[in-house]
């Protein structure tokens, strides 16, 4: 891929102010895909000052226009489906199945979503003599992660122009390259100078300047919750918004009674989404005892299934780990697992067969996880799954809440109503009955530790405006 070495700032391309540059792995291959600039706080700097200098006029424009700016920036991804799915392949390691399907569509859906959303404006409301409000949050700082490095951004772009921010966003830099093909969007849609603006570079110099800066009034993070904890830390300096989509550790249930095979298969193809590198991912299989012996056979069954392979390959279902040091992880969890108890159906810590570069893990099924061990609470983000059994409903529910996260999760039930009421119980911001289609209108977020705020869909828009009050 070629290297990109300018930034995005004020309606063009523009040189960085250091000599640092960030150079992007394929992680498949161990080879360098491209490079791109390390900014510094300096650009950050920049770039806060030409979004504040952009605020005015952008979040004057009507709800129509910005409908329509929408709409061309969702045309010019559309136009670029396949070198962003290809680009996430090599940077990530998505299968192209998975990159094209998701990791290029989903963001064209979110851009057309808000578009739709806004096109006939935001309501107005009158209580009692009181005419409420809603006005743009301001200058948005965005702060996104490596594993859906497309998707993450355009959950907080679309929804902050459509609320009339101007916005800066920093991309991880394990996986900065998808983002310049973003821009390249951006700038092809027609925005206005200054109201979309990138500046890549390393969390605690771009990052860390991002979340501080005095000029930004709300900033949108997604990763870990330890980076998440640090990013408000430095935002309450100058008492910023601040929304929060961190980690997971969702449990997938299945009750006695539940279609135990179809709960199972989309319980494994839901773990080892994005080589199980998904906040969402359900890693824990919570199991009625009568039916953990046969789960245990589908679960191997089905892993069995996701062979490592080449991203690029059509047919490949597992790519590799983003990176050495995501690969160290999560083999350190699984040899862990198996310390405190656990064993191993299928895959393990070694190296697949036939790999002798590229940074691949096998899918691994743990069997008899105790609900407290480490494999059980802890965010792994790799291709494991923890299956653990239970003996009734209060004690999955039990199992199911105890976690510090609170994300996602699945129930599978016998009777829709029954598995209902339970996913009623679970304190997670998203649960799928008996798997419910993803909807990417309804509101995304979490409980606990897994952040503040929600995205998607109207609740996405909330976040980014602020509620006015005039006595009338």
């Amino acid at each position: 891929m070629p290297d990109r070495d300018a930034l995005y700032i004020d309606g063009e391309w523009t040189s960085p102010s250091g000599r640092g540059v960030i150079a992007v792995e394929n992680p498949a291959t161990e080879e360098t895909l491209g490079t791109v600039p390390e900014g510094t706080p300096d650009d950050v700097d920049r770039a806060v000052r030409a979004a504040r200098d952009a605020l005015a006029a952008w979040s004057a424009t009507s709800y129509e226009e910005r409908s329509e700016y929408l709409r061309r920036l969702h045309d010019a991804l559309a136009a670029r489906e396949d070198e962003i799915a290809r680009t996430i392949a090599g940077e990530v390691g998505t299968p192209m199945r998975i990159a094209t399907r998701i990791q290029a569509r989903l963001p064209q859906l979110v851009v057309a979503g808000y578009a739709e959303l806004i096109a006939a404006g935001v309501p107005e409301e009158r209580v009692g003599n009181s005419l409420v409000v809603r006005e743009p949050a301001g200058v948005v700082g965005a702060i996104t992660p490596w594993n859906y490095p497309l998707h993450q951004i355009t959950c907080k772009l679309a929804p902050a122009l459509a609320a009339g921010c101007t916005i800066v966003i920093k991309p991880s830099e394990v996986a900065p390259l998808v983002s310049y093909l973003l821009l390249d969007a951006v700038h092809e849609a027609g925005l206005p100078a200054g109201v979309v603006n990138l500046v890549p570079g390393y969390g605690p110099g771009a990052g860390e300047a991002l979340a501080a800066h005095p000029e930004v009034d709300m900033v949108s993070f997604t990763g870990s919750v330890r980076a998440g904890s640090r990013v408000a830390e430095l935002a309450a300096g100058t008492i910023k918004k601040v929304a929060l989509e961190l980690g997971g550790k969702s449990a997938n249930v299945i009750l006695d009674g539940a279609d135990v095979k179809t709960a199972v298969k989309v319980g494994v193809a839901n773990a080892y989404l994005n080589g199980g590198q998904t906040c969402t991912a359900w890693t824990r299989m919570l199991v009625h005892q009568d039916l953990y012996a046969e789960a245990l056979e589908l679960a191997k069954g089905f892993a069995e299934g996701f062979a490592p392979g080449d991203p690029l390959d059509p047919s490949t279902k597992l790519g590799p780990m983003v990176s050495r040091t995501q690969l160290e992880r999560v083999r350190g969890f699984i040899d862990t697992g198996v310390s405190e108890g656990a064993r191993v159906l299928t895959g393990g810590s070694g190296a697949p067969d036939g790999f002798d570069r590229g940074h691949y893990v096998a899918a691994t099924v743990l069997a008899d996880v105790d609900q407290d061990a480490t494999v059980a609470q802890e965010e792994i983000f790799g291709p494991v799954l923890s299956v653990i059994p239970f003996r009734d409903e209060d004690e999955a529910l039990q199992i199911a809440n105890n976690s510090r996260y609170g994300l996602a999760g699945g129930v599978w039930a016998a009777e829709q109503d029954r598995a209902l009421a339970f996913a009623r119980q679970v304190r997670t911001g998203s649960i799928d009955v008996n798997g419910g289609a993803y909807n990417p209108m309804a509101p995304f977020g979490g409980y606990k530790q897994s952040g503040l705020g929600r995205e998607m869909g109207r609740f996405g828009l909330d976040e980014f405006l602020e509620t006015k009050s005039i006595q009338l």
